[in-house]
This record gives C-alpha cells, sequence and structure tokens, in this order.
C-alpha cells in the first residue's frame, strides 16, 4: 500500500482527489495539507510515498514549494493543477507526474481515469522509493487488506429491523464527491420550520466541524456536527463526524442521534448506507431519503429498503452531479421515486414537510 499526501487549498479538490485515489489498488490517502507549510510538517510526520501539489496555494506556491521539497527532503511528487502550460517545466523542477485538472467540459469519470494511470505508471519508482525513504515520526496504520478491497455489508454493524410503524418525519441526506458545495446551495434555500434533517457527507475527520458550522451560518436552519444523545427536533441538522457513522434510534417518544464508531461500510466511515439503513429501522415510511453526488455506490443499499418500506426517496440529476455516482447506482437499483435537479431538492424538502410529495 502506498501512502499519499494530498496538498490543495481547495477543500472540494482534496476531497474528490482523496475518494479517487483511495479507489485505486495500492494506494491510500493518510492526510491532506491546505498549503505548503501544513505540508511540510504532515510531510515529516507521516513521511508519505507520494505527494501531490497544486500550483495555485495561499503562502507560497506549489512551484516554490516543489522546488524546496527536491532540494531539502527529495521524494516522488505529482503536480495536479489546472496550469496546463506549465506542465513540461514542472519535470524540471523535480515532479514525477504530472495531471491538468478537469475543464468545465470533462467528465469526472475521464478525470479519475487521467490519475490512475498517471499513479499506476509510478508503482516501480514508488517502491524503489519506499525501500530508502525515511522513518516517520508517526506510525501510519495502514487499512487491512480486507478493508481496502472488499466492500463490507451494513449487515456487519447494523442488522436490518424495518420499521412497520410509521413515525415522525425526518428527511436524510446521503452526499460525497462534489456534496460539499451541493449542500451549500440547497442549505441557502431551506426555511427553518422542516423536519430535523440527518446528513452524511464522505468527509476528512476535523473538516466536518467547521463544514457544519458553515451550512449553519448560511442557511436559517440550526446545523451542528452530530453528537451523541442530540434530540432530533424541528428546524435542526445534524452532520455525520468525518470519523464516525451517524444513526438514530428512538427514545419513548422522541427520535435522538447515535453515533457508531465501528469498520468502515462500503468503503466508508461515515456511511451513508448506515444512517440510511437507522433511518427506516426507526423512521420507515414516514422518512425522506435523498443521495446527492457523489462517488461509488454507498447508501444504495439502504435507500432500497427504505423505497420498499414506502418511504420518500430522490435522486439528483445527473447534469447537475459533480459524480454522477451513488445516485445512479440508486437508481439503477429501483431505490429512487423522483429524480431531481440540485436547484430543485429544496422545494422538494419543502413539499415534503407540506405532505405535497409523497
Amino acid at each position: 500500500m502506498y501512502t499519499v499526501i494530498v496538498i490543495d487549498d481547495s477543500l472540494s479538490m482534496r476531497k474528490i482527489l482523496r475518494d479517487m485515489i483511495n479507489s485505486i489498488d495500492e494506494f491510500e490517502v493518510i492526510d491532506e495539507a491546505v498549503d505548503a507549510f501544513d505540508a511540510r510538517e504532515k510531510i515529516k510526520k507521516y513521511e508519505p510515498d507520494l505527494v501531490t501539489i497544486d500550483i495555485n496555494m495561499p503562502k507560497m506556491d506549489g512551484v516554490t514549494f516543489l522546488r524546496n521539497l527536491m532540494r531539502l527532503h527529495p521524494m516522488p511528487a505529482v503536480v495536479i493543477s489546472g496550469e496546463g502550460a506549465r506542465g513540461n517545466d514542472i519535470f524540471d523542477d523535480g515532479a514525477v507526474g504530472y495531471i491538468e485538472k478537469p475543464d468545465n467540459g470533462e467528465s469526472m469519470s475521464s478525470f479519475q481515469e487521467r490519475v490512475k494511470d498517471n499513479l499506476l505508471n509510478l508503482t516501480f519508482l514508488l517502491k524503489r522509493y519506499t525501500l530508502k525513504k525515511p522513518k516517520a515520526e508517526v506510525e501510519i496504520k495502514k487499512k487491512s487488506n480486507f478493508e481496502s478491497s472488499e466492500k463490507v455489508h451494513p449487515d456487519i454493524l447494523l442488522p436490518s429491523t424495518p420499521a412497520r410503524l410509521s413515525g415522525s418525519r425526518v428527511i436524510a441526506i446521503g452526499s460525497s464527491t462534489g456534496g460539499v458545495e451541493s449542500l451549500l446551495r440547497v442549505f441557502k434555500s431551506l426555511p427553518n420550520n422542516l423536519p430535523p434533517i440527518v446528513i452524511t457527507q464522505h468527509i476528512p475527520y476535523g473538516f466536518s466541524r467547521s463544514f457544519a458550522q458553515r451550512l449553519n451560518n448560511e442557511s436559517s436552519l440550526d446545523v451542528y456536527e452530530a453528537e451523541d444523545g442530540m434530540k432530533l427536533e424541528k428546524g435542526k441538522a445534524f452532520l455525520a463526524p468525518g470519523n464516525m457513522h451517524l444513526s438514530i434510534e428512538k427514545k419513548g417518544s422522541d427520535y435522538y442521534t447515535k453515533l457508531i464508531d465501528g469498520i468502515r461500510i462500503s468503503h466508508h466511515k461515515p456511511s451513508v448506507n448506515i444512517m440510511f439503513r437507522s433511518v427506516n429501522n426507526v423512521i420507515g415510511s414516514s422518512a425522506m431519503a435523498i443521495m446527492m453526488t457523489g462517488m461509488g455506490d454507498d447508501g444504495m443499499i439502504a435507500m432500497k429498503e427504505l423505497f420498499d418500506n414506502g418511504a420518500y426517496t430522490i435522486a439528483q440529476n445527473e447534469e447537475s452531479c459533480v459524480v454522477f455516482g451513488m445516485p445512479k447506482k440508486a437508481i439503477e437499483a429501483g431505490a429512487v421515486k423522483d429524480i431531481v435537479p440540485l436547484d430543485d431538492i429544496a422545494q422538494y424538502m419543502v413539499d415534503f414537510s407540506t405532505n405535497k410529495k409523497r
């Protein structure tokens, strides 16, 4: 397993690259850095086998950082940037690879293939580097072969026990690649009188709290990073922490958040499958489930369970998705009632809350 640190000041691009690189056999993103100074400390701490570097970054541009890195700590580096004109010069500065970021006309699947091809072509060089690289300050616990190659079914962590009686209305949203910006667009248009909302966005640990705060600041809802035992109430939304599965449970006549610290499900922690399944187990047909942009198929299994139990399910349409992976898989599984453009999702949520959409 070759370890990677992604260096980019864009949260969404770091998330895209993390997902893409983690989907490649023998590669694992162990951390991310927002600028050159953050990267310097993390490289020293973890001694990755490879770094990816953006050119346009605050504090120190990527080219200057690359030159300093090759002078002080030479190691394999791939530049991933939108500045195609500088591509050839990057190799003179010490990079072993250059990948141009996608323009508006390129699909994410095409970009993913370019990333994959580039990294797989470097495995011989990386193998040689790992034999002589410096020792890390912190031992990296790499994913086991089981975790990295096998997709773990939600049954392993949370059995399916569908609710037979309808509970209170709850809206559940699952998203991944491209979800940060998409959720912000939706939440800016939401009123503050909606049923409680639970969200699982695939996001690295350490970023979920700040993202919840950003959602809170830019919407009329009260948005929280979920903690154990938070009561689900009207006008409130709860975002899964970046290192825990979010589920809900019923106590008496009320509903509460419950965090689960378990293995990755469908390659993710938090997993949309776990959240959707818990909603189906507790709320059942009174729930609304929304599948938004994202890579892979996390959430497909439990969304189909919700659909079969009478819940109202929608998926973001292909044209408005950054990556049409998770919605596509849910649609193909027969788990979706309506396919909706991103800018219409907020209105569908409002209509659901007033019983206009079922």
